[in-house]
């Protein structure tokens, strides 16, 4: 994959992939996220390349301070790129609605990964409203070979406006594979020099008002720039129209024939000429497009303000849903109104009822642990469960069933004080280690302040595992010619004025269970940190010491504690006996704690 930094030739690359070479190829200085799938890969490839390309990447603390890095950068004259998933860039959205007014020096190109289905995400926004919000010109690619090129335009975009510019790619786009050819990695500035301007750069109320009349003037720019924009182009003949973007357009070329298409990659502000001109001599026009009916909403318009009258099919009139991304079967449901191509149908499939596979919790996973001693810890009291975006979500999952109520990124903390104020019940709040530096810090200093009482369980499991073990500030890391040493949360907790915290191992279930117990009778906020390492992460280094375990079959009196109360998935009934899949076993040791009859023996490797 080092290839990646290849001065040409043609690679298969992931669209992820495709978008960090577009990052090299345009010449990028600085770029800053915090991993969130469907964006991951953009991340994994720029920690591995960046130096050799003399590019500055970080992982930063959260989306929000990774536009602030890239903001800045910009102001001096650099061409930077932010990037993260949807839900990100309402963490970011404060800096970035400000940069919208500010404008840039430097190109600089924001990218939000958008994920219909909610295929890893909380909910599936639809991002393109932002780019309203804060009148700040949009891109959105189609294939991971637009996605490439597109970028590079969009820092072009960005410099001719002095704007930043919004780039916006749905998870199909991020995760397809295509043959990228590659151009010529440009020297990459190593340093801009900010020159001072308060009345632009520093939005005092006074200064803000000025700099909204210059945003106003870009925004009549970037409307002439979409009118004529390459990325806007008609293609096919024919009396039925289709306006489309994205990866639609891509569904479109597949599977509709007879139709023009009018495809839109400069998508805000829409080309509204290049849009009534092509409506003008149409049957009628039919807009494709994922999500919220964005563009078609803008077609509408765009035809009642030129007075014409062809009608618009799309999400409005039920032809298309607004739920979920599409496929080749909601396409061929517009079949009424166009030809559809007709392929071979797959043979059929033995209709058979498959069971369920919910996600759970890896084997050996230290928050299984967790979960277990704090449920035990818990017993019979009511407790009000406030839980946080991560792996130990799954904790939701049966046996745990240890989540009631989640928002997003950091919110458990926060949740709980809100919860401790408004009820007498008791709470638990459960957050990871890499959110707890990204937004939970902020609510457990609020907590303190304002005499909240609850517990917090931080699972410090010393990674971002869910989207792939990047690093944070409490890993610290090593990049090349320098290291930031690991902030260590226990005394960052104790400074923060909590008068009761404890580091536990969750393997070691007695003692998880007297220090949960210990907090849940503390009179204030009371924080356990459950300290272990992903053994995911230490198998991808290297440094997984695997055990191995084994059921004893005539110790086992069948009561299926193990299965049923902790639910490792390397444990499992074969007819009436429990076994372990050795294959999946770490040797973690605590479905021995659990099992009441001590018939789960450690094995001699």
């Amino acid at each position: 994959m080092d290839d990646i930094v290849a001065e040409s030739g043609k690679l298969l690359l992931l669209g992820n992939e495709a978008i960090a070479r577009g990052c090299m190829e345009a010449g990028v200085s600085i770029a800053a996220t915090y991993p969130g799938t469907p964006s991951s890969e953009v991340g994994g490839v720029l920690e591995r390349v960046a130096q050799k390309v003399g590019m500055y990447f970080e992982y930063s603390t959260n989306e929000k301070v990774a536009m602030e890095v890239a903001g800045a950068a910009a102001a001096t004259g650099l061409r930077a790129f932010v990037f993260m998933k949807h839900v990100g860039l309402n963490v970011a959205s404060d800096a970035f609605v400000t940069l919208g007014y500010t404008g840039v020096r430097g190109g600089m190109v924001v990218m939000t990964a958008d994920d219909p289905t909610a295929h890893s995400s909380q909910n599936e926004q639809d991002n393109r409203f932002y780019s309203k919000l804060a009148l700040v010109p949009m891109l959105e690619p189609s294939t991971p070979k637009e996605a490439k090129d597109m970028l590079k335009m969009g820092f072009k975009i960005s410099e001719e406006l002095g704007s930043p510019v919004l780039y916006r790619t749905t998870t199909r786009v991020n995760h397809a594979r295509a043959i990228i050819e590659l151009e010529k990695i440009p020297e990459i500035e190593q340093r801009g020099r900010f020159q001072k301007d308060p009345q632009r750069f520093v939005c005092i109320p006074a200064h803000a008002r000025l700099d909204r009349i210059a945003q106003l003037e870009r925004w009549e720019r970037a409307m002439e720039m979409a009118e004529n924009s390459p990325l806007n182009f008609v293609e096919g003949e024919g009396e039925i129209g289709v306006i489309t973007c994205g990866v639609s357009y891509t569904y479109v070329k597949e599977w509709l024939k007879g139709v023009q298409i009018l495809k839109l990659g400069f998508t805000n502000p829409s080309p509204e000429k290049k849009i009534a001109n092509f409506m003008k001599d149409k049957r009628f026009v039919i807009v494709i497009e994922e999500l919220e009916p964005f563009l078609e909403d803008e077609v509408l318009r765009i035809a009642k303000g030129h007075n014409i009258g062809v009608p618009v099919y799309g999400k409005r009139t039920g032809h298309l849903p607004r739920a979920f991304e599409f496929n080749p079967d909601i396409i061929a449901s517009l079949s009424e109104l166009v030809s559809v191509e007709e392929r071979k149908l797959p043979l059929d499939v033995e209709k058979i009822a498959l069971p369920r596979r919910p996600p759970m919790l890896c084997a050996g996973c230290p928050h299984r642990g967790t979960f277990y001693a704090a449920k035990r810890a818990v017993g019979k009291k009511e407790v009000v469960y406030s839980i946080d975006i991560g792996c130990y979500t799954l904790g939701v999952q049966p046996p745990l069933t240890m989540g009631d109520f989640l928002l997003c990124m950091g919110s458990s903390i926060g949740a709980a004080g809100g919860f401790s104020k408004a009820t007498d019940q008791k709470v638990m709040a459960f957050i990871g280690d890499s959110t707890f530096f990204h937004a939970g810090v902020p609510g457990l200093i609020n907590a303190v302040f304002n005499d909240h009482r609850f517990v917090l369980v931080i699972l410090d499991n010393r990674t971002t595992a869910m989207t792939g073990h990047q690093p944070h500030p409490g890993t610290g890391r090593k990049h090349g010619e320098w290291t930031s040493e690991a902030i260590k949360i226990e005394p960052l907790v104790k400074g923060l004025g909590v008068g009761y915290v404890k580091t536990v191992d969750p393997y070691d279930l007695k003692g998880t269970q007297a220090a949960m117990k210990e907090a849940l009778e503390y009179d204030g906020v009371a924080v356990i940190i459950a300290e272990k390492p992903c053994p995911l992460a230490l198998k991808k280094e290297r440094r997984l010491t695997k055990g191995q375990y084994k059921v004893d079959q005539e110790k086992c009196n069948k009561c299926y504690t193990c299965v049923e109360k902790l639910s490792c998935p390397a444990l499992f009934r074969v007819g009436d006996d429990v076994v372990i899949e050795e294959t999946m076993c770490i040797g973690c040791g605590v479905c021995a704690q659990v099992c009441p009859k001590k018939a789960i023996e450690e094995v001699d490797q």
